[in-house]
């Protein structure tokens, strides 16, 4: 298959590149920079110049392809707006993948994103959903939980480091994954008939609460942690304030 990969370069769309080519299939990635992405090159993957807030590049890179895995999020160090990307962004690839005749769009959501419509990326890939099923494409939506590799930053590294743990009051257990894991789903899913306009959600084998994880990265690097704790309430109010200072709202489909 020609395989079109959003979000490439992220912690889980290399892994879903990886585990197409090895599975020997096309694959072309949309990047904003290709200086940043010779390593997909070197993969063996095809790099197309483009982005999500620029429509007429979407229709250059979905020629030839007949496949979308969309792993695409604005991440927490980007200056880009979720709305833009996550919203404006896909809605154009989801149109512009309608219009190239793409036979299926592969969604890379949030596993609950439709239990938190407070939280403007959890109602966005929600709305994103909604929008992809009424589309007409051919889709498969996964919902995955969060990440292994997500852990590394957040947790062993500050802690092996002697820097201080961020972990939140009142935070519920989360459940894991490993990416390569869920690049094999995405993939896999490709070749059987039966994934086709569904959705499926993704997790591991048990929950992990923050404190647990504290002791396990201590447990491993054999010293203790910085632990700074944050309430949710704090949290919750800087959330308003931001929502209320840049115009950030929740979206609704009518």
């Amino acid at each position: 298959m020609n395989l079109l990969v959003i979000g490439a370069t992220g912690t889980l769309g290399r892994q879903i590149v990886r585990r197409a080519l090895d599975e020997g299939h096309e694959v072309t990635c949309l990047v904003r920079t290709p200086r940043a992405a010779t390593f997909l090159r070197e993969w063996g993957a095809s790099l197309v110049k483009g982005d999500l807030r620029e429509p007429p590049t979407l229709k250059l890179a979905l020629e030839g392809n007949t496949v979308v895995i969309d792993a695409a999020t604005v991440r927490a160090t980007d200056s880009l707006s979720i709305h833009e990307v996550d919203w404006e962004g896909k809605v154009a690839l989801i149109q512009a993948a309608k219009a190239a005749g793409i036979q299926r769009y592969v969604f890379i959501s949030i596993l609950g994103s439709e239990k938190y419509p407070q939280v403007p990326l959890m109602d966005i890939k929600h709305c994103t959903e909604l929008f992809l099923q009424e589309s007409g494409l051919n889709y498969t939506i996964l919902r995955p939980c969060g990440f292994f590799q997500g852990l590394i930053g957040q947790y062993a590294i500050p802690i092996l480091e002697k820097q201080s743990v961020w972990v939140m009051d009142e935070a519920s257990p989360t459940a894991y994954m490993d990416t390569q894991d869920i690049a094999k789903f995405a993939v896999n899913a490709l070749s059987h008939s039966e994934t086709e306009r569904k959705t499926y959600d993704l997790a591991g084998p048990q929950t992990w609460s923050p404190e647990q994880l504290v002791e396990l990265c201590e447990k491993f690097a054999d010293q203790d942690a910085k632990v700074t704790r944050m309430s949710m309430r704090l949290l919750k109010g800087g959330q308003k304030w931001l929502d209320s200072s840049n115009g950030v709202g929740i979206l609704q489909i009518a």
